[in-house]
């Protein structure tokens, strides 16, 4: 589990092929902030743009570690697959703080950015979601993208889903790699976890 609050951002250094044809997955290394390793252990869970991945290897010297990703879930995320920028986050802890909002690591779709422009001392994200994640996002509610904890500011229903809206403050443009977000761009979403098991009661037959 994770809290959606970024503690560091790495970078993909390399993304090696771990076979010959789609079926296979890639091994990534992951250049990591001075520090962010010293406390983890071989088998951790480190969140890559919200997306729960196995620690393989790590050396605190050079700062790298490397995880293994499978073909599945390089088709079901965005900003996994080749070197560049990724937000980090080290699993929760029993007794760390719940600063953002109860995150699974397990992306739910990939949405695109539709608007990114400053709006007095922030700026404004626009993204548009899936239809199959429209219902999940509500005014004032909760939302990951890449691995941020952020809140709904807007919705707007569309015919292949919705456009939601979300202020970004200097604090989250310096801390993660969000700031870097180009209109067109592919990003990882995950829901409210609260809001797919109210989806699921509402949905479930009775008897």
């Amino acid at each position: 589990m994770f809290t959606g609050i970024i503690t560091g951002i790495g970078r993909i250094s390399e993304a090696r092929a771990l076979g010959s044809d789609a079926s296979h997955g890639k091994r990534l290394t992951i250049d990591a902030p001075a520090g962010f390793l010293d406390d983890v252990q071989l088998g951790d869970s480190i969140a890559l743009n919200g997306a729960c991945m196995t620690v393989t290897h790590f050396d605190t010297d050079s700062h790298r570690f490397t995880v293994d990703i499978s073909a599945e879930s390089l088709d079901k995320t965005a900003g996994l697959a080749e070197p560049g920028p990724v937000n980090l986050e080290k699993a929760l802890r029993a007794h760390d703080r719940l600063g953002g909002h109860i995150v699974s690591g397990h992306v739910d779709g990939i949405g695109s950015v539709t608007h990114f422009a400053p709006v007095g001392e922030s700026w404004e994200l626009r993204l548009h979601a899936p239809r199959s994640l429209a219902k999940f996002l509500a005014y004032k509610g909760s939302i990951t993208v890449n691995g941020v904890s952020l809140t709904v500011n807007r919705v707007a229903d569309l015919a292949d889903g919705c456009e939601f809206s979300i202020n970004l403050i200097p604090h989250t443009l310096q801390n993660t790699s969000l700031g870097s977000l180009k209109t067109g761009q592919r990003v990882n979403l995950e829901v409210d976890l609260i809001a797919r098991y109210v989806e699921r009661m509402l949905g479930a037959p009775v008897g």
